[in-house]
């Protein structure tokens, strides 16, 4: 997301700072935390990159800080074995989905900079292992609230699933047998859920449990929606395609598209009741930017 989303922005600082002011307000003396979903390519960390410097701005002066859920993924170690302990599980052979992250360091983490103590931010490595990834060392992470520095007002968990909420296995059970008759009728369906077996879209659901303890946390929400989940593979192929430019080397298309295939099951699960709203009688809290292929904002919706 370049130049096409100052509008974005705009909005997101804005939204904001108005639910910063309510929340300090009300006396609360913890950070604001802020939520921010997309899907892959969408501009995620580009926006929170932005947002992050224009709220440091001296006009703001909002000390803040970004984290994303990649960091938080497991070791390589621990991403073999729960490969292996699944491996008639094909979405959990690489990172990303739900299962996929350390909970308890994410959890860690945050507590930490809820009690505005000095805070280590840990730093995930996509590189290493041939691409397989690691999280770097801790003497790599950036610490924050260090003695001396302005204390952290605003954090920032941005990521792809961030604020998704598990189905019921009613709900799951449904829109997997219509995703899997779709798959059966021509070439009409776009989707990949209709081509995973039940008990291992089943498995992700169950892990995507355990994120509720960080979703809990959030004050906020904002969620950058795709009008057409399906642009999330063009906008992926874009970012690659820069990433080879930039460095020589990357995916190439086919590796880009079954990445994403790995992802697309919970785009497709968890989606709609997102859209819905991940917050329960909380006025305002969420956010919804519709973005159009150009990635520019069709359609603003409060929750």
């Amino acid at each position: 997301m370049s130049n096409d989303s100052k509008d974005a922005l705009q909005i997101c600082v804005a939204y904001v700072l108005e639910r910063l002011r309510q929340h300090e307000e009300n006396m609360n003396d913890a950070p604001f935390f802020l939520g921010v979903n997309g899907v892959q390519g969408i501009g995620k960390s580009y926006l929170v990159a932005s947002l992050a410097h224009e709220l440091e701005q001296a006009a703001h002066d909002v000390r803040t800080v970004v984290l994303s859920i990649d960091d938080f993924y497991l070791a390589h170690e621990d991403q073999m074995q729960l490969a292996a302990d699944h491996s008639h599980n094909p979405l959990v052979q690489h990172r990303g989905q739900p299962s996929t992250h350390d909970l308890s360091l994410a959890l860690s983490v945050l507590a930490s900079l809820r009690a505005k103590q000095e805070t280590s931010i840990p730093s995930y490595d996509k590189s290493a292992f041939d691409g397989k990834g690691d999280r770097k060392p801790q003497t790599q992470w950036t610490n924050v609230n260090k003695n001396g520095q302005q204390p952290v007002r605003v954090v920032v968990l941005e990521g792809w699933c961030v604020g998704f909420r598990a189905l019921d296995d009613t709900q799951l059970t449904a829109l997997w047998t219509d995703a899997v008759k779709q798959s059966t009728q021509g070439n009409s369906y776009r989707g990949r859920l209709g081509h995973n077996r039940l008990e291992n879209v089943h498995f992700i659901n169950e892990a995507q449990k355990g994120y509720d303890s960080l979703t809990n946390q959030l004050d906020a929400l904002i969620h950058l929606d795709a009008e057409d989940l399906q642009f999330v593979y063009e906008w992926r192929l874009e970012q690659e395609d820069q990433l080879r430019r930039e460095r020589g080397s990357g995916m190439t298309n086919a590796a880009v598209l079954n990445f994403i295939d790995g992802y697309y099951p919970s785009y497709e699960l968890f989606t709609d009741s997102l859209r819905s709203g991940t917050f329960e009688n909380r006025d305002g809290a969420q956010l919804r930017l519709v973005l159009g292929k150009s990635r520019r904002v069709q359609e603003v919706i409060k929750l």
